[in-house]
């Protein structure tokens, strides 16, 4: 599977943004998809999480009531809606589809396909 992640850009603090994934071939309810994002100088760490039908989702701590995952498996494509950003919200963000269930959901190591990430800058 190869993932195109788009919809990042600059926005300030308090906006919108909605990030796009989508993939090369069927996702359709096989895979479970993931969003992840990296700031400059830190590690890369889970955002956002749901189950192939869509049916769960599983939200960081640090955006929770701010983000929101969805997915559209005919589309072939999974979403972040991100509302009232701030400014340590700025990162790479990247989408990814689950390709093991041996961990937790938000471990790196159960995603198995990346996209090439977007950037999402926020200004003060």
């Amino acid at each position: 599977v190869q993932l195109q992640a788009s919809g990042g850009g600059l926005v300030q603090s308090g906006g919108s943004l909605r990030l796009s994934c989508v993939a090369s071939g069927s996702i359709s309810s096989i895979y479970d998809m993931g969003w992840f994002r990296q700031a400059p100088g830190k590690e890369r760490e889970f955002v956002a999480h749901i189950t192939a039908s869509g049916a769960t989702t599983y939200i960081a701590d640090s955006v929770k009531g701010r983000f929101t995952i969805s997915r559209d498996n005919a589309k072939n494509a999974a979403y972040l809606q991100m509302n009232s950003l701030k400014p340590e919200d700025t990162a790479v963000y990247y989408c990814a589809v689950r390709t093991s269930y041996s961990g937790r959901y938000y471990m790196m190591r159960e995603f198995g396909s990346w996209g090439q990430g977007t950037q999402v800058t926020v200004s003060s």
